[in-house]
């Protein structure tokens, strides 16, 4: 199987070492062996064009973190993605004389998990969102705090987030909503509120025009992904609600808002059915069985307070 890569000279090394220590193991199926060796040759490839790594031995867990955003961004399954981790664990636990110890999934501080009918309650209580800008704020991250507000009022998945230049945000204070491109190419509006507006102002005031509001010029935007990604995990166990058992990641926001919307909703008067096709519509779904994850805590019975 050939791969392409931007960094051929320095991918044909790593391979050199894979084959290696392939040719030395004798665990597993042939048939595990050969799926393992192949998605550790696109762990390669990886490493090759996007940190010019050449010792395989020298993974670490930022290596992980940025390859599952990377992989997540080209729309692989969760287990997929899962079986990526473990070809690459599996020939690391292999290596000699390795850097580092590579984290376990939990600790990956990243969205793994296959979305399933019923799912678990993901959201974050307002008190956790509050302590986690004033984290934030204290720790001079003006831009973790505005994706935060971007994700809790209006439902943006991360990597909408991270697509907003400043043409988009200007649009979306004259508009008072923001047009947002999403998976499969999917262009939806979702209006914004006062605190969105007040976080677009900060970063357009100190990002030049043209550019991403989230993305410095000379970084890779799943390195810029993985940055929040890791603040998130770093905080967590200072923000969490004592006793809390939810999982918080940034995607949690993103369930949260659709929690708290479908409760407004129908505490409006509106009925259930079309109370869940507008957070549909928000979220930029159509299928009922993934939109109805996101309101887990509600129809549990749960209000994501």
């Amino acid at each position: 199987m050939t791969i392409k890569t931007n960094n051929p000279g320095i991918f044909q090394t790593l391979i050199t070492q894979l084959d290696k220590i392939f040719r030395h193991n004798r665990q597993g199926s042939f048939r595990t062996k050969k799926r393992y060796y192949e998605a550790m040759r696109r762990f390669c490839r990886f490493l090759a064009d996007h940190y010019h790594l050449q010792k395989l031995a020298n993974i670490s867990g930022k290596h992980l973190v940025a390859y599952v955003l990377y992989i997540q961004a080209q729309g692989k399954s969760a287990s997929t993605i899962k079986t990526e981790l473990a070809a690459i664990r599996f020939f690391h636990d292999k290596m000699e004389r390795t850097k580092y110890s590579l984290p376990s999934n939990d600790e990956l501080a990243v969205e793994l998990e296959r979305r399933r009918f019923g799912g678990v309650d993901r959201t974050w209580s307002v008190r956790e969102f509050n302590l986690f800008l004033a984290a934030c704020m204290a720790d001079g991250h003006e831009d973790f705090a505005a994706i935060a507000c971007l994700t809790w009022y209006a439902g943006l998945r991360i990597h909408e987030c991270f697509r907003i230049d400043t043409a988009t945000a200007e649009q979306a204070l004259r508009e008072n909503a923001i047009t947002i491109k999403g998976k499969g190419g999917k262009v939806r509006t979702v209006p914004i509120n006062k605190s969105i507006r007040i976080e677009l102002k900060k970063m357009l005031a100190v990002t030049e025009r043209g550019h991403k509001l989230f993305v410095a010029d000379n970084e890779l935007t799943h390195t810029a992904i993985g940055r929040l990604q890791q603040y998130i995990y770093k905080v967590r166990p200072q923000i969490q609600d004592e006793g809390s058992t939810r999982p918080m990641t940034h995607h949690g926001l993103r369930h949260s808002f659709a929690a708290r919307t479908y409760q407004e909703l129908i505490d409006s008067g509106i009925s259930p059915l079309n109370a869940s096709l507008r957070v549909s519509q928000l979220l930029g779904h159509e299928r009922p069985d993934v939109t109805n994850v996101y309101l887990t805590s509600v129809k549990d019975g749960a209000d994501g307070k």
